[in-house]
């Protein structure tokens, strides 16, 4: 009794704010107390509202009064202090705002630190004792503070919901489980919640799969930004140094040709001006003779004319032509025309390879390519157009059907000579260069044919494996026989499996460097996929073996 008045009277001589002993108390008008520091914080807080409250009975004051220390009160304050009993241990603290507050204690609460689901009580440290000391009482479950108990209860009979009901997927209490839930798959609350702990661990498990699936994502989209970025730098710095050493030397080459026509134009002007410099001599030398000639004309006596004239010296043979023969005025602009002719060929060179350097700086997205297909429509939507290139056949071999079908034949075609044209292997190759994502599908009527596709810089001329396609890193084919598959790369023949069909469907994301082969029936299934680095548009091809034939045919 002696503690429940102590903790009353310390009820009664606490800030309402704070919570604690008074501090400085003061009294507001309406009879309530506070420590001074709290009203203040409080009513500056309210400043600009223009209007002050008592935070309990919410009486208002117009204007803000002034707060002046209650002597008789900060004395019995200070009494209280010297009489209350200690104050509860660290490990005992009082509950605050926002704490569980123990459901045993009296007057001011305790801090609850565990509730128990059977008795529906929440217990601080010491009223927790007798769950540790007696044996009845052990057997109860503990858990942490729990403002939620009640829930616990069950409404309609106000028992402990203890039992779990599968049928309606809900929890109930005993009585609940022989009347409406009567016959239905029942357990118990704590068995049920065993079997879902075990679910839950298994999503768990697979939660952290995923997870560790997704870092592992992550971790290696970090190293494509690293290996992009690196990447990028050094084909800048690559780039700006193939570009300095073309401008360096078109400057060289500038220099080269200042220097060869100031050259000539000195060695040309040097040469017209010996000329000149003859005959201007020659002038001087001819109106000498000239002047003496006109001298002779005006003697009067005839004898002295007579008789000097003889002495005259012949005319010398002039050492140039009567006459000087100047070309037309072109000079040096043959020069010019052969620099400007350079500049157009540079010009297209630039333009025809920057097509393919823009291609290749678009096409970075191997990473975060699309994924393949999963079926057929998928495939379908990716559908090219394919057309062979009468250009690139080889003479034995004769297209058909809007150049869509090549068929081997025993005789040679008179075709005409082109550097395109397959030399000694029966091979074409399509028109279309194929970038981005494309599908086709090669329908073979017969029993060897190989399905590829290829650089258009492959070698045409000879019979060398560089020649066939397979035989080199320029091209990939896969080898369809009567009875089996293989795919051709670099002359390395790998055996692959798959139903074989004949029709053979191909899916190319070249951005992704990414080359499947399919067997197409009344489904798809895949016979090879081909993961690589592709550095310039690809063509279509088809290798035709005796007696064989194939088309490019439009997938429906």
């Amino acid at each position: 009794m002696e503690e429940q008045a102590v903790q009353l009277d310390r009820e009664t001589f606490s800030c309402p704010i704070c919570l604690d002993l008074l501090k400085d108390p003061v009294t507001t008008a309406c009879g309530h107390s506070y420590c001074m520091k709290c009203i203040k914080s409080h009513w500056d807080e309210e400043d600009q509202k223009g209007i002050h409250s008592c935070p309990q009975c919410r009486d208002t004051f117009t204007p803000k009064p002034a707060l002046k220390k209650n002597t008789m009160l900060a004395a019995l304050v200070e009494q209280m202090k010297k009489t209350e009993l200690p104050a509860a241990p660290a490990d005992h603290p009082y509950a605050g705002p926002g704490d569980m507050a123990c459901d045993v204690c009296t007057g001011r609460k305790l801090k609850a630190v565990r509730s128990c689901l059977f008795c529906l009580v929440s217990y601080c440290e010491k009223h927790l004792q007798p769950h540790y000391d007696s044996a009845p009482l052990k057997k109860h479950k503990l858990v942490e503070p729990n403002k939620n108990l009640q829930e616990n209860i069950c409404s309609k009979h106000g028992k402990v919901i203890d039992i779990f009901c599968r049928t309606d997927q809900k929890c109930i209490c005993y009585l609940c489980s022989v009347d409406e839930h009567k016959g239905h798959d029942t357990v118990s609350a704590a068995a049920e919640t065993t079997n879902k702990q075990r679910e839950l661990e298994e999503r768990r498990g697979n939660i952290h799969q995923r997870i560790q699936e997704r870092e592992k994502d992550v971790k290696l989209l970090h190293q494509e930004v690293e290996a992009i970025n690196h990447s990028a730098y050094k084909t800048v710095e690559d780039s700006e140094e193939i570009f300095t050493q073309l401008i360096r030397l078109l400057q060289e080459r500038s220099s080269d040709v200042k220097q060869q026509i100031r050259s000539q134009q000195e060695t040309e002007v040097s040469r017209v001006k010996d000329v000149e410099e003859k005959l201007q001599q020659e002038i001087t030398e001819l109106k000498r003779k000239d002047a003496e000639l006109e001298q002779l004309s005006h003697t009067e006596d005839h004898n002295q004319f007579l008789l000097n004239y003889p002495s005259l010296p012949a005319l010398s043979e002039s050492t140039h032509s009567s006459s000087i023969n100047i070309r037309p005025l072109r000079h040096f602009e043959d020069v010019a025309a052969a620099v400007s002719e350079l500049r157009d060929k540079l010009q297209d060179i630039l333009r025809d390879s920057w097509t393919n350097i823009s291609l290749m700086v678009t096409e970075v997205d191997v990473l975060l390519s699309e994924p393949e297909p999963k079926n057929r429509a998928g495939f379908l939507k990716y559908s090219c157009d394919i057309t062979l290139d009468p250009n690139t056949a080889h003479t034995v071999l004769a297209l058909s059907e809007g150049d869509r079908k090549v068929t081997r034949m025993k005789k040679h075609n008179s075709y005409p000579g082109h550097p395109d044209r397959f030399t000694d292997r029966s091979q074409v190759l399509s028109r279309e260069s194929l970038t981005g994502r494309c599908y086709w599908e090669v329908e073979k009527s017969s029993s060897w044919v190989y399905v590829a596709v290829a650089y258009k810089d492959i070698n045409r001329e000879g019979e060398g494996d560089e020649c066939l396609f397979g035989g080199d890193e320029k091209s990939w084919a896969l080898d369809c026989q009567e009875k089996s598959y293989k795919l051709v790369h670099r002359r390395i023949r790998t055996a692959v499996s798959g139903p074989v069909s004949s029709r053979v469907g191909v899916y190319l994301d070249h951005g992704a460097g990414l080359l499947s082969f399919y067997s197409v029936s009344e489904t798809m299934t895949l016979i090879h996929r081909v993961q690589t680095r592709f550095t310039e548009p690809l063509l279509a091809g088809l290798w035709v073996g005796p007696g064989s034939a194939a088309e490019f045919c439009k997938p429906k």
